[in-house]
């Protein structure tokens, strides 16, 4: 199972492997309070593309649009250099999906709980597995 949730919560027992999805750390948290397991930064979206989000000068629509089309870029580059998929963090979340037994929940520091990158996120790789 995929959960999401801002990595400013409270870390809970049902939330398994914690991984942090943005590209830069959150403001005022440490990394000990945060209790994050992995930080796939690799898999964030872009900074040009996170700063149009953010400065409104796109909707969530067009950033949902482009993030995806950075996803889709960053899978197939690396399936086809890296034979093995241990540095692809893609590969790497699939991985838990598919073997199951804990939960994954996806970290990010948005204040906006619907329209972030760990829905599109979560969607591309549920649809992907």
């Amino acid at each position: 199972m995929i959960n999401i949730r801002r990595v400013y919560e409270e870390p809970s027992d049902e939330d398994g492997i914690r991984i942090l999805i943005d590209r830069l750390w959150p403001r005022g948290i440490s990394k000990e309070k945060a209790k994050i397991n992995f930080w796939f930064k690799d898999i964030a979206p872009s900074n040009d593309l996170r700063k149009l989000y953010h400065t409104a000068a796109i909707d969530f629509n067009e950033f949902k649009k482009r993030y995806l089309i950075e996803l889709s870029g960053y899978k197939y580059s690396h399936n086809a250099t890296n034979e093995d998929e241990s540095d692809n963090s893609l590969a790497q979340i699939s991985a838990f999906v598919k073997n199951g037994g804990k939960n994954i929940t996806l970290l990010y520091g948005l204040k906006d709980e619907i329209n972030n990158n760990a829905t599109v996120l979560k969607d591309f790789i549920l649809k992907a597995s």
